[in-house]
């Protein structure tokens, strides 16, 4: 593969693996120069831990993009994560219209919603704003949550192959060149991801786990936005990435001091050895 440089826009929770710690070792690990952005910085994440602190980084963002502009520095592909204003939204897209390479790639994971719910930072207002970012997109990796509030669409927790597909297509039209649907479950023993481009739809399963763990949604995009830019299709990336964040959650079942993320990092050889 070429060395290509990607930058990732997201928040740092310092404590916690997801985000930016999550990030960074993942994609660094699939053999990319990986700049950071950091949207914000906490002290933990937010679920399960209390009187955390937050230092919000809206207006460092612009003036580290326009250091890195005066310096000619750009990248072969933007992989955003949670971004917590509108104004970061506007932000990321400027920083996609002049610090992309020709041919990068601008990856966006609408971090939002989960469980038919926005985060609570979130409103209509912000949604409104993530879908211009989607829009220009040359891929998105959405939950089901998300891609129902994408498109205006009724979320369903019960859903059939037609239904996902209405949420596919939507978000295609609004823009996306890709789209990598996340948590798409047709029985009760898996669960797995459908790719979409156009009219080509390919789903891939794999073994749905009894626990949820905090952190996977980013494990799982690192990992693909890893395998991706390495080299692999996008439904190889697709597939990779939902078997190494498998293989995280396997690797802290039974661990209940571990509550707070997944222990991804004793796995991460593994994921080399698929893309290597």
């Amino acid at each position: 593969m070429d060395y290509k440089r990607i930058l990732t826009i997201q928040d740092i929770s310092c404590v916690g693996q997801c985000s930016l710690t999550v990030a960074l070792p993942i994609l660094s690990a699939c053999g990319l120069e990986t700049a950071i952005l950091p949207s914000a910085v906490l002290s933990t994440h937010t679920m399960g831990f209390k009187d955390f602190t937050v230092r919000d980084l809206s207006d460092d963002i612009p003036r580290i993009a326009a250091h890195w502009e005066k310096e000619g520095i750009k990248f072969d592909g933007i992989y955003t994560g949670y971004l917590g204003s509108t104004d970061q939204i506007d932000y990321v897209m400027d920083i996609f219209n002049k610090l992309m390479n020709d041919g990068g790639k601008k990856i966006v994971d609408p971090a939002m919603a989960d469980f038919g719910k926005l985060y609570p930072a979130f409103d209509a207002e912000y949604v409104k704003a993530m879908k211009k970012l989607v829009a220009i997109s040359d891929l998105t990796i959405p939950n089901i949550t998300e891609a129902a509030f994408l498109t205006g669409i009724d979320y369903k927790e019960e859903y059939d192959e037609d239904y996902i597909k209405s949420l596919v297509k939507g978000l295609l039209e609004l823009g996306a060149k890709e789209v990598v649907l996340t948590g798409v479950s047709y029985d009760e023993s898996s669960t797995g991801i459908l790719v979409a481009s156009d009219s080509n739809y390919q789903y891939y399963k794999h073994e749905k786990l009894p626990i949820s763990c905090h952190g996977t949604g980013d494990v799982y995009a690192s990992a693909f936005v890893g395998a991706y830019l390495h080299g692999k299709s996008t439904y190889e990336a697709a597939g990779i990435a939902g078997e190494y964040t498998v293989k995280c959650i396997k690797n802290t079942i039974g661990d209940d001091s571990h509550w707070y993320g997944v222990k991804f990092e004793p796995v991460l050889p593994e994921l080399i050895k698929v893309l290597y």
